[in-house]
């Protein structure tokens, strides 16, 4: 299934949070902290007022509760607004 997001909005793609304590892996399911790192799956055209900065592949930081979260094909995905992502890692 492909997504393309419209206008000035991004799909981002969390990054695993595993931790491993001595020999105990604990998945994400137990974590506490929602990961604030992802990488761009695919980007919108922007909007007249606001071109589209980003692209696929960008991995980028965002806030910890931006987005909205979605389930493809088991995977969990974030769309946001390209003005939710505070900065690109590079």
């Amino acid at each position: 299934m492909n997504i393309r997001p419209l206008a000035d909005r991004v799909l981002v793609m969390p990054a695993k949070t595993e931790e491993k304590i001595g020999g105990i892996i604990i998945p994400d399911t137990a974590s506490k902290e929602k990961p604030t790192q992802g990488v761009i799956v695919a980007v919108g055209n922007g909007t007249k007022d606001e071109p589209m900065t980003l692209k696929a592949g960008d991995n980028v930081l965002y806030g910890k509760y931006a987005g909205t979260e979605i389930e493809l094909e088991g995977e969990k995905y974030l769309i946001m607004r390209q003005s939710d992502v505070l900065a690109v890692v590079e």
